[in-house]
Order: C-alpha cells, then sequence, then structure tokens
C-alpha cells in the first residue's frame, strides 16, 4: 500500500509542480535556463578542450613507446 501511495503523491507533487511553473512562475523558470546555458557550454568548452589535450598527450606518448620498442627489438 505505501508503495502504491509514493507513486500517488509523486505524480500529484510533479503535476504540482508542473501547473505551477507554466501559470505562476513561467518568466522566473524561463530566466533560470536561459542562465544556467551559458555557464553550461563555457564548462563543456573548458571540458572538451582538456580531453583534447590529454588525447594529444596520449597520443604522443603512445607514438613514443612504440619507437623505443622498435629501437630496443633492432638491438636483440
Amino acid at each position: 500500500m505505501g508503495k502504491y501511495l509514493a507513486i500517488l503523491g509523486g505524480l500529484v507533487t510533479m503535476a504540482g509542480g508542473v501547473l505551477l511553473v507554466i501559470f505562476v512562475w513561467w518568466r522566473e523558470f524561463y530566466e533560470l535556463v536561459f542562465g544556467v546555458i551559458p555557464p553550461l557550454l563555457f564548462f563543456g568548452g573548458v571540458i572538451a578542450f582538456i580531453a583534447g589535450i590529454s588525447s594529444i598527450k596520449d597520443s604522443i606518448r603512445t607514438k613514443k613507446l612504440e619507437q623505443e620498442l622498435k629501437e630496443e627489438e633492432k638491438e636483440e
């Protein structure tokens, strides 16, 4: 019985939240969403930049290790 009550309570609360956002706090919600977009883009760009640098470093390191391995095989 408790599970069903929790589901019903969640649905009622969710519907109430959607109604309040649409009819009462639409302007505030709109400003919040558009206020979050620039920081998300900025931090997403920072993460992509760092990932790209890391990938380049890994590629250089891999090429260097392959070259050292080839040199060791030639010596033997």
